[in-house]
This record gives C-alpha cells, structure tokens and sequence, in this order.
C-alpha cells in the first residue's frame, strides 16, 4: 500500500493511538526467539525464527559482517534510492499473530512522498534497529497483549 505525503494531523493521530516501545530482551526459546517489547507501562512478547533473533539481538549489539544480510541488504537499497525509515508501527494482534507496518520517507529531486508498506514485524524491529528509528505499537494492540513485565524480571534477574 502506498500513501501520498500525510498530513500532521494524520501524525498527530498516529502518535496518540500509539505508544513508542523498545527491544527489553531476545530469549532463546525451543524453537526460536522470544523478543520482549515494551516501554514503562507493559512489556509483551513477540515469537520469531531464530534467524531474525539472531539478526536482532546482531544488530542490538552492533555485531560486525563480513557480508551484508538481508535486512543489511535492505537498508543499502533504500539508502541508494534517497529513502529512510521514518518508523515502524505493530498495528495489530490476531490470535497471537502480529501485523506491521514501516513507515518511510522518501525525499529526493522529484520531490517528497511518504510510503507506507505492510511487513512482519519481526523484519520490521531489525530495520528500525539498523536505522535507528523508532518502534511504534498501536494501542489496540497494547490492550489485547499480556504484560509480560514480570516474567522478563526474573529472567533477567537469573541471568545476573
């Protein structure tokens, strides 16, 4: 789906009906990763392949290839094409599966387009990691999930 440049009143709502998370802690789990979310208020889970916990918890630690990797790939292509990740959005939650959406700007000689397109978010917190940018859950979202603050404490609390 692509969008024309939005307004700031579209912005406005987008930042109201959403919250900013960040990346808590990617677990290992028996068959793949745990990535826990979250920002003061509650802390969810996400369950993804063990490549894209291994490609997030590479790209929270600043691991260095000697390759580029797909999500690598990525980011170069939208960086040649003048396009950045403006933010990344989880927009919804069905029976434990996750929906997203990325968020980018694209801003060149032709002038200034906003493009927004449908992604796994497992894919999409990688690019926004890369990038830098922020992660964004809709607060739909938030009500529907289980605060799993608890249960990341005492993980983290074992590690220690």
């Amino acid at each position: 789906m692509l969008a024309n440049e939005s307004n700031k009143e579209d912005n406005d709502k987008m930042n109201n009906d959403s919250s900013e998370v960040s990346v808590k802690g990617v677990m290992p789990t028996s068959n793949g990763c745990a990535i826990f979310l979250g920002n003061d208020e509650k802390t969810f889970v996400i369950y993804v392949d063990p490549a894209i916990g291994n490609a997030i918890n590479m790209t929270m630690n600043q691991v260095k290839k000697e390759r580029p990797l797909t999500h690598d790939l990525i980011g170069l292509i939208l960086k040649g094409l003048e396009t950045s990740i403006e933010r990344v959005l989880i927009n919804d939650v069905d029976e434990g599966t996750f929906f997203a959406r990325i968020i980018l700007r694209m801003e060149n000689e032709l002038g200034k387009k906003i493009i927004e397109l449908d992604a796994r978010p497992s894919d999409s917190i990688v690019l926004a990691l890369q990038m830098k940018q922020p992660i964004h859950v809709a607060q739909k979202v938030l009500d529907n999930v289980e605060d799993m603050s608890e249960i990341l404490e005492r993980i983290l609390r074992k590690q220690d």
